[in-house]
């Protein structure tokens, strides 16, 4: 049994790299939203210290001194890299669980264990040859470990990006394990590191040398999980498909305040459009929609409210038009005047298949083929021409819209939008 987890390196600032080579060897950050605070640094950044969540404005002395790059969160071009990398990485086995944006899990049962190194680094050359991205590579006998393993490619300079656990001597692994705090174990969160270093056990190793069912007394049965991997022991299974997401949210801090109901709505019904979206592409219907809207708490010598309501569909459905009047009703029973607003957001509830619904007494056949047939061209439009191209008028005709999060430096679409693509200067 052979897992491998491959995981970007510093994979929102490795994106903007490969279409900005002026960027490498150069300390880069990439911001949150409204470019609040830091969401990615490079290796330059982190080595002067700079933490994750750092908001921006704090940066600003030290970023002047130290010649800080900061850019704006390009979600766009990061989800389409992503489906380029994992694409890739699929060709090396057929099983694939996409863990995160930037981290695939590898089934490799089967490879000889002579032929491990040398697939790590085919599929490190191959991603970073085709698409740009530099990669780390662990492969182990469980997720646990090749997490570990990863975490020793990445940061260990003589692994070259690649570590075999099993090809590591005993005496080895446990130098490595007794080198790593507690905190490295996946699924080990803040809480259980302050619990575990409260007990004594301050290393990987501590933790591997404890007893399984007494931890899962003192803790639960996903320590008792964790420590048997450690041990080389698989017990978190393989995902090949994903199972489907039992709730999707779209919201988005404003990037000014919002008082009218007029841009307000604006904003719910474009949210509204990319839920319904997520929603049919991973084949679902959804039973509810919740809005919410909420004034900012950092405005405390202003009004403060915070409301939500939920609408409950006659029939579960993936329309987006259905999900937009249900958003107007919505937001006409909350909306008050006289407000700032700073944020908004939708909710789809009770969500299931789409191939279980059973058919509306109240919609004909044909009525509900066509309604079908047009998101399937909506998002056929979208799909081809990108998005927003074909979108209901009630989510806003101009761009940019004043309400938007502010992202003052954000790089353009390169592989997703016709007229941001890279333009070679011949001389």
């Amino acid at each position: 049994m052979a897992i491998a987890l491959v995981d970007a390196n510093n994979f929102y600032v490795s994106c903007e790299r490969v279409f900005r080579p002026d960027l490498e060897g150069r300390p880069v950050v990439v911001l949150s939203n409204n470019d609040g605070c830091v969401v990615a640094r490079s290796a330059e950044v982190k080595a002067l210290g700079v933490v994750m969540g750092t908001p921006w404005f704090q940066l600003q002395k030290l970023a002047k001194r130290e010649g800080i790059i900061a850019l704006s969160s390009n979600y766009s071009l990061y989800a389409d890299m992503s489906n380029r990398m994992m694409g890739i990485l699929s060709t090396f086995s057929p099983i694939q669980e996409v863990y995160s944006i930037d981290e695939c899990f590898l089934d490799l049962r089967g490879v000889a264990q002579d032929r491990l190194f040398h697939m790590g680094q085919a599929a490190r050359q191959r991603v970073l040859q085709w698409v740009g991205l530099p990669v780390g590579v662990g492969i182990a006998a469980t997720k646990t470990l090749a997490k570990l393993a990863n975490h020793v490619a990445k940061k260990m300079p003589e692994y070259a990006g690649v570590c075999v656990w099993d090809d590591l001597a005993e005496g080895d692994q446990q130098r490595l394990l007794q080198q790593l705090p507690v905190s490295e174990v996946w699924g080990v969160g803040r809480q259980w590191t302050t619990r575990l270093q409260e007990t004594g056990i301050q290393t990987v190793w501590d933790l591997r040398q404890t007893d399984p069912a007494l931890m899962r007394k003192r803790f639960s049965i996903l320590m008792e999980r964790s420590i048997r991997e450690l041990r080389g022991e698989p017990c978190i299974a393989m995902v090949d498909i994903p199972p489907p997401r039992q709730e999707i949210q779209s919201s988005r801090s404003f990037g000014r305040p919002v008082t009218s109901a007029e841009e307000l709505g604006e904003a719910i019904s474009l949210y509204t459009v990319k839920a319904a979206y997520k929603l049919r592409r991973q084949g679902s219907v959804a039973g509810a929609l919740r809005v919410f809207i909420n004034t900012s708490p950092f405005q405390a010598h202003l009004p403060q409210y915070h409301a939500a309501r939920t609408i409950a569909l006659n029939h579960p459905s993936q329309d987006t038009r259905v999900f937009l009047q249900a958003g107007r009703l919505a937001l006409a029973e909350m909306y008050r005047s006289g407000l700032a607003y700073a944020k908004a957001g939708v909710h789809l509830l009770e969500i299931t298949s789409a191939d279980a619904l059973q058919a509306d007494l109240f919609t004909s056949a044909e009525d509900e083929a066509r309604a079908n047939q047009l998101m399937i061209t909506l998002d056929r439009v979208n799909a081809r021409f990108g998005s927003g191209t074909l979108q209901p008028g009630v989510a806003g005709l101009q761009e940019p819209r004043g309400w938007a999060m502010k992202r003052g430096n954000k790089s353009p679409a390169y592989t997703t939008r016709w007229a941001d693509l890279a333009r070679a200067k011949l001389e």
